[in-house]
């Protein structure tokens, strides 16, 4: 390398604590005099193998666990982001007044103008732009935690304490709910709301960094490195088929995360149904669906983040990805919550009726996820093509939402679009979330999964600060819910078309392992 050529980044050594015993790069014969050569991570021996008992408890905690609560649902089901908000968004807007009317009037009477609004500093605030708020609190909190602590989850057991204790926070955030009792509690609503949203975003991300090293320690993985290394199969087929594997575990703990889903709404119904007139059945109910997840759940025991925004030019694709599903996930992520904001005032903030419409998502997340897997492993189509189906639903979600502001008769008016919503979300939503995983674990260098992983979770689950308070200010502004579609639908575009033309996964998965490459070199 020229004198003239800037030395390429070297992550502190700290960071290899538990790196250096999981990967083995072969790195010698790597030049970046051709950027197209195919490299191949290997892995250490000393990384062992992981076992079918092991790999199924991986599944399992994706069943009982907190994705189990709330990973498919997107604002639509249990916990966290589902219940909760609807208990919130429904005492505040008991406790608020239709501003038609003047305060004193309410705006659950049968006259009410459709606008609610309730005391916010000086002056007041819709209801609709304060659940928005809420969420984009929420969103900046994770962004901070992800930013600080995330990538410390790399340090050897560090990673399984932090997600011990954001999983006891967001427990008892969910217990605290049973003071949710009276109108004049929204505020605490918001607060209790804002601390599970937060808690559980983070349990959501240090759990799914451990997919990468998972998927690559397999038995077929390990019978796939032999081969290549004996030279059975050339490099393409085993990328190839390594993206598949990883794609099949992906795309199974889905699977387990939908039934646990469906498992979950169909114990809320036993509340529900004949517990009906009773007025706190609510919050029984998000008593219920916390009790389940500490039942099963209890028995498994920004500098960093600064390094690795640092290593940009080495790894363009990785962070293209990361910064376009970034605006992606805060499209979709937002979307969701004006749709469920739409759908609670529909059905009157009902528990009984959400958990009805999350079970039509429940089931087709579960159908979908194992259609999607089948198609592409028969087919062997890339995990970018079948992700890109997937963002075409995401950007029709907020269009057919726009419709709504010109017309009653379509775009979230209705009780059969809400069912429609639930099901197309569950048939195409549900492999998003597989396929998104898959795309990052193919471009996050070796043995830096948590490092990639935190900036991962900071584009997927903290990433909606720009939706909320975009969509909050102009439904403050118009009075009207749907005018917040048409920003979402650009935004949801914008970012779906960057990573359909701007992410090549093939060179950047051989980007990102000839970064970690070098990171072995010079720590060597």
């Amino acid at each position: 390398m020229s004198t003239s050529e800037s030395p390429p980044f070297i992550v502190p050594s700290a960071l290899h604590a538990e790196v250096g015993q999981g990967e083995d790069i072969k790195s010698d014969e790597l030049s970046e005099q051709d950027a197209n050569q195919i490299v191949i991570s290997s892995i250490n021996k000393d990384e062992p193998v992981v076992t079918r008992k092991e790999l199924w408890s991986y599944y399992r905690e994706f069943c009982i666990g907190p994705v189990a609560l709330i990973y498919t649902s997107h604002n639509q089901g249990v916990g966290p982001l589902g219940y909760t908000q609807t208990l919130f968004q429904g005492l505040a807007t008991a406790a608020g007044y239709d501003p038609v009317a003047g305060p004193g009037s309410s705006c659950l009477a049968t006259t009410a103008s459709g606008q609610c609004v309730v005391p916010w500093g000086s002056g007041t605030k819709s209801v609709s732009s304060v659940v928005l708020i809420a969420n984009g609190i929420s969103f900046a909190l994770m962004t901070s935690l992800f930013t600080t602590i995330g990538s410390a989850a790399d340090y050897g057991t560090f990673g399984r304490w932090l997600l011990l204790a954001v999983t006891v926070v967001c427990w008892a955030a969910q217990y605290a709910c049973m003071a949710l009792t009276t109108p004049n509690r929204w505020v605490l609503a918001m607060v209790l709301y804002i601390i599970g949203f937060v808690s559980y975003g983070a349990t959501l991300v240090f759990y799914a960094a451990l997919f990468p090293r998972l998927a690559r320690n397999t038995p077929h993985a390990r019978h796939l490195r032999e081969k290549y290394e004996s030279g059975e199969i050339p490099p393409e087929v085993y990328e190839q088929e390594e993206s598949l594997e990883k794609n099949k575990i992906s795309n199974i703990s889905t699977v387990h995360s939908n039934v646990g889903y469906i498992v979950t709404l169909l114990l809320n119904l036993a509340l529900l149904l004949p517990m009906a007139n009773n007025p706190k059945v609510d919050n029984y109910v998000l008593m219920l669906v916390t009790t389940y997840w500490v039942a099963l759940g209890i028995w498994w025991c920004e500098y960093f983040i600064w390094a690795a925004l640092k290593t940009y030019k080495h790894l363009p694709y990785t962070f293209v990805y990361l910064f376009s599903f970034f605006l992606l996930a805060d499209g979709l992520n937002t979307t969701g919550t004006l749709v469920a904001i739409c759908q609670n005032n529909k059905f009157s903030f009902s528990f009984l009726q959400n958990t009805y419409l999350g079970l039509s998502q429940a089931i087709t997340s579960t159908i979908s996820t194992l259609t999607f897997w089948y198609i592409q492993r028969y087919w062997k189509i890339s995990t970018k093509k079948m992700f890109v189906v997937t963002n075409v639903v995401t950007i029709l979600i907020p269009l057919w939402g726009m419709i709504g502001i010109w017309t009653e008769r379509f775009g979230f008016h209705n009780v059969w679009e809400f069912w429609a919503y639930n099901i197309v979300f569950g048939l195409f939503q549900a492999p998003y979330y597989a396929f998104s995983q898959t795309m990052m674990a193919e471009l996050s260098p070796p043995g830096f999964d948590n490092m990639f992983f935190g900036l991962f979770g900071l584009s997927n689950r903290a990433s909606s600060m720009v939706g909320p308070n975009v969509i909050q200010a102009i439904i403050n502004k118009t009075g009207n819910n749907w005018q917040g579609f048409p920003f979402l639908f650009a935004l949801c575009t914008a970012a779906s078309v960057v990573i359909w033309f701007g992410v090549d996964v093939t060179k950047g998965r051989r980007d990102a392992v000839r970064w970690a490459a070098e990171q072995r070199r010079h720590r060597h």
